[in-house]
């Protein structure tokens, strides 16, 4: 390893957050990137809409397409969730005015005012196809319920029909990173998994 490879592993421990809060990332993320590796090796990702169950991440998915091939090919994945993000206020512009003044300042300029907070957390794992009709549903109706919670009166005649046009996908979680970059009201950032 060398000194660059050592100081970047060094600032992902640095934010690095627990396998609780990554899990929290997943659960209220929108959606999630779904990264692989396509039959001619070349990278290829999707964003889904994607659900959780315990140790399990389920999306739906046509019957056909490219990634229904790639996914018969190399059932290695990765997945990316965002969390909350925004550009911090650390400093009222009187303080950034101030900044402005003394050259050796400057370097806070880039750290804690042309950067971004955010939360994250990337899972590895392989992609099964749910074969068991019972698992589909259940899988289909958590997805329904996360994404269309208003219109569960309607699922049960739904699913009749669309199940059977319709794959569902699983995935083990073998792996959660979370990460977060964060300021306090003192515009310090909180490291090491500090929540307060």
């Amino acid at each position: 390893m060398n000194w660059k490879e050592a100081h970047t592993d060094m600032r992902r421990k640095d934010r690095e957050m627990s396998r609780e809060f990554g899990i929290e990332i997943i659960d209220k993320s929108k959606y999630g990137v779904l990264s692989m590796v396509d039959e001619d090796n070349e990278p290829y990702g999707i964003p889904l809409s994607i659900v959780r169950n315990e140790n399990t991440l389920y999306f739906h998915s046509a019957m056909d397409g490219k990634k229904v091939k790639v996914f018969k090919n190399n059932p290695n994945v990765s997945i990316a969730f965002i969390g909350e993000t925004k550009i911090p206020e650390n400093y009222a512009k009187e303080e950034l005015d101030e900044i402005m003044k003394d050259e050796s300042k400057a370097a806070s300029l880039t750290s804690k005012v042309f950067t971004t907070e955010y939360e994250s957390a990337v899972v590895k794992g392989k992609i099964e196809l749910v074969e068991d009709e019972e698992e589909k549903v259940k899988a289909m109706r958590r997805l329904c319920e996360k994404y269309t919670p208003t219109k569960m009166d309607y699922f049960a005649v739904a699913i009749k029909s669309g199940l059977k046009i319709t794959n569902v996908y699983r995935i083990s979680i073998e792996e959660i990173k979370a990460k977060r970059k964060k300021y306090d009201i003192h515009g310090k950032e909180m490291k090491w998994g500090r929540m307060e």
